[in-house]
């Protein structure tokens, strides 16, 4: 059931009032002659060589001459799309069909199909030639009311289009081709138009690329996707919505897409389905390393006060035994191993045990390029595996089965698959196990499934793409608005810390600074937003990447922690015998504040976000029907007696809102 939306927050269907009947009515469909006026205007209304189509909050108005998009909504006229930048043709005769008013460039091969479906206008381009081309469509942060662009990466981001930082190069974004499906946890973006907004949602984001750029030092971005049968992408969908302006709109507008068509899941129902699910709720997240694997190290942190930990480890040869893992049971935790099904390394030479397989995995699995070569795995090592390729042999080899019972054999209740749903898919072009990216995705989203509901495990991954909501329990990695600067940051191995030592990683453990310009783009205040909580808060819990520990960056310890709290999301960490003891008791009074927050409201959903201040450093969120209401000070000046570098958490029937002031505030 649909929660109520509080008036803060933003839906497609609160944006503005439906406007009930259309100005224009000249039609050139022949067929129109039959169809009753009332029916015509609900679907669309032909002028020449414009389409108007009802949406909610006003009309949307297509000219098929260019693609432009606008809008007649009750605070004016507003352009959703320039002119397409790649010509699609001079467009043939408008047609009413049973899917919407249709259209086609005979010079490109393209038709296109324009329809209103819950108040939304979608569009949809196919290509029917054999030969490969591309549309770039929508052009979008073109109307001169935009005033902010928002971009789902990792948690989100909302950018004043004028912002001189993310205009530049610095910010290390304009000029970016990003990925829609990998590079973006949501497949959308929006902007806010003065008094309101405009989201769009591209379902096919495999084969669509994102291009933000500075022009006229204000942020555009135009979506580019390329038709190709042998990848599968034929077929191009955009869906635009006109919204109140609010930041998170787009996340909403895509929260009730989802759920229009099934494909959104709650935690409550996981939990249901497996109850270990539930001691997600309050739990902060850590990798053990070193004498914190042990039953001793366990209990040690179950002796702080510590009542919900997600632990896990690496698969290195030194697994948690079975007396650890009763252990972090008993205590109350869940418990389970890094894996990954995604690398394969000779057996004589490889450097992970997670990448040695049996028989002729490697090399007989290996994605080929078409170039006839293996695509080469993490770092350059041994080689990517197909999903099909496994798929292919699960049935009388089962190779996925036999690794996953091999792992849980010590009792573990929990596991996370790395980067099976983090969206770098693969196309294979080995004749054995053929692919395009969307069979990939396929046959991860059935493995995936198949340790949740078949192992009855506690699942998670990396950087979780909106797409695997339904198969996952929790994700590391889609909380961090990566920038690219953390990858070049993290190549250097005397500031950032290597794999050594094997008890404690330096890359894990070695206190780290980053960039100015990184920090910025990561984890100013002023330019996050909760999109992906908005979207996914009660279908999954979210943290930050698993190499990001909280202890890692310590300059953003303090704002790390309040987004934490403000967004109801559990802080990660990693532990070893030294860390657990010089630190426990800071991760333990982090941890008691949190769970009671998240024990409330972990299963609700983000009905509300708000910044209080003009500068942003006040942000406030809501959950479920006011079962939690999160203030967050980001200054540092107080605000209604909210000190700086503080949050007041406020539980449905408390007397008092439940205030923590983390140290180490960047």
């Amino acid at each position: 059931m649909r929660k109520k939306i509080s008036s803060h927050h933003t839906t497609r269907a609160a944006a503005v009032a439906l406007v009930a009947s259309l100005a224009c009515v000249a039609l050139v469909s022949p067929s129109d002659a039959t169809v009753p006026p009332a029916s015509r205007q609900a679907a669309g209304v032909v002028r020449g060589h414009f389409v108007d189509i009802p949406v909610n909050g006003g009309t949307a108005t297509v000219d098929t001459t260019s693609l432009r998009v606008t809008a007649r909504t009750a605070h004016g006229a507003v352009e959703l799309s320039a002119p397409a930048a790649t010509d699609p043709g001079a467009p043939g005769p408008v047609r009413r069909t049973a899917d919407g008013l249709r259209w086609s460039y005979p010079g490109s091969g393209l038709s296109v199909t324009a329809r209103a479906a819950s108040g939304r206008l979608v569009v949809s381009v196919d290509s029917s030639g054999p030969a490969d081309r591309t549309l770039s469509w929508p052009v979008t942060g073109g109307d001169r009311a935009a005033s902010a662009l928002q971009l789902p990466r990792g948690e989100g981001l909302s950018l004043p289009v004028a912002d001189r930082f993310w205009n530049s190069t610095e910010a290390e974004l304009v000029g970016s081709d990003l990925p829609m499906e990998s590079a973006l946890s949501l497949p959308l973006w929006g902007y806010t138009l003065g008094r309101q907004g405009v989201s769009y949602l591209v379902p096919t984001d495999i084969g669509t690329t994102l291009r933000p750029i500075s022009e006229r030092g204000r942020l555009r971005a135009t979506a580019t996707h390329r038709f190709s049968r042998a990848e599968g992408t034929t077929g191009y969908t955009v869906a635009f919505s006109l919204t109140d302006g609010s930041p998170v709109a787009p996340a909403a507008d895509y929260r009730a897409w989802l759920a229009e068509r099934g494909q959104l899941s709650s935690l409550r129902e996981k939990i249901e389905a497996n109850p270990a699910t539930g001691k997600l709720l309050g739990a902060f997240h850590a990798y053990l390393w070193g004498d914190a694997r042990t039953a001793e190290g366990v209990r040690r942190l179950r002796a702080l006060g510590v009542d919900r930990m997600w632990l896990g480890y690496d698969a290195d040869g030194r697994p948690m035994d079975a007396a650890a893992v009763t252990a972090a049971k008993d205590a109350g935790y869940l418990v389970g191993p890094y894996d990954t099904f995604a690398n394969g390394q000779d057996p004589k030479t490889s450097d992970a045990t997670t990448s040695v397989w049996p028989d002729r995995v490697y090399p007989e699995f290996c994605v080929q390029g078409p170039d006839g070569k293996p695509v080469p795995g993490f770092h350059d090592r041994g080689c990517y595996l197909s999903s099909e390729a496994f798929e292919k042999a699960e049935p009388t080899r089962h190779y996925l089965a036999d690794r996953t019972r091999a792992m849980t054999a010590n009792g573990a209740d929990s596991y996370f698959l790395d980067v099976d749903a983090a969206g770098e898919l693969f196309r294979d072009h080995h004749p054995a196990h053929p692919m395009d990216k969307g069979r990939d995705r396929t046959n991860r989203l059935a493995r995936m499934k198949r340790l949740t509901d078949g192992d009855r495990l506690v699942l998670g991954s990396e950087s979780a793409g909106a797409w695997a909501n339904q198969v996952l329990a929790f994700d590391h990695g889609s909380g961090t608005p990566v920038a690219d600067g953390l990858w070049a940051a993290q190549k250097d191995k005397v500031k950032w810390g290597g794999y050594a030592p094997a008890k404690a990683p330096a890359i894990f453990f070695k206190p780290a600074e980053l960039a100015e310009a990184v920090a910025k783009a990561m984890y100013d205040p002023a330019y996050r937003v909760p999109l992906y909580e908005t979207a996914l808060h009660d279908s999954l819990v979210n943290t930050e990447r698993w190499e990001l520990a909280y202890d890692k960056l310590p300059k953003q310890k303090g704002t790390r922690a309040l987004l934490a709290m403000l967004y109801n999301t559990p802080l990660n960490f990693v532990l070893d015998g030294a860390s657990l003891e010089e630190r426990g008791g800071e991760l333990a009074a982090l941890q008691k504040y949190f769970a009671p927050l998240h024990k409330a409201a972990g299963t609700e959903p983000m009905t509300g976000f708000r910044t209080l201040t003009a500068d942003r450093s006040v942000q406030r969120t809501v959950f479920g029907d006011g079962a939690l209401t999160v203030t967050a000070n980001f200054g540092t000046d107080a605000h209604d007696g909210l000190p700086g570098g503080c949050v007041d958490a406020a539980l449905k029937g408390d007397d008092e809102p439940r205030r923590l002031c983390p140290g180490g505030k960047g």
